[in-house]
């Protein structure tokens, strides 16, 4: 009897340190990233940044909020056309594909659920999502551009 329990106990701690570990690698890294306009104009957005193919995949799926002001940064490796759909994404989204020098190169709504693929038009080596309609409501636009600065890039 007492060896059951320590098998037991043994068990139970094994779930509790696979949870912990299971939640402190999907815990993104945040930060404050910098969009230029053509204009002239800068604003700040808080992101979470997407740097690994575990988080890359996951994105916002299942997410029911996503706050205005709020967004997650895609980074890849290399330059490379991108492919975004929004499965098991309930929130709708904008998408900003953005190359190499930090330059907007599309910029696309998305709908929540759709299996529909949102494809840049030419290779990019990130990716932003953010609320549908923010970028439009801050009139950012194809050729502004995204301060890099934050993703240390030597």
């Amino acid at each position: 009897m007492m060896k059951k329990k320590y098998v037991f106990l043994i068990f139970l701690m094994s779930v509790s340190l696979f949870f912990s570990i299971s939640c402190k690698r999907n815990k993104l890294r945040k930060d404050t990233l910098t969009i230029r306009t053509q204009a002239g104009i800068s604003y700040l957005l808080n992101v979470e940044i997407a740097d690994t193919q575990e988080s890359r995949q996951k994105g916002y799926m299942g997410r029911r909020i996503i706050p205005q002001g709020t967004g997650m940064l895609f980074v890849f490796n290399k330059d490379q056309v991108l492919s975004f759909w929004m499965k098991n994404t309930p929130h709708p989204l904008s998408i900003a594909y953005i190359d190499s020098k930090g330059k907007i190169r599309n910029i696309y709504d998305m709908t929540p659920y759709s299996l529909s693929s949102i494809v840049s038009t030419g290779s990019v080596r990130y990716a932003l999502e953010v609320p549908q309609g923010w970028f439009e409501k801050n009139c950012i636009k194809e050729g502004d551009s995204i301060d890099l600065s934050i993703l240390n890039l030597k």
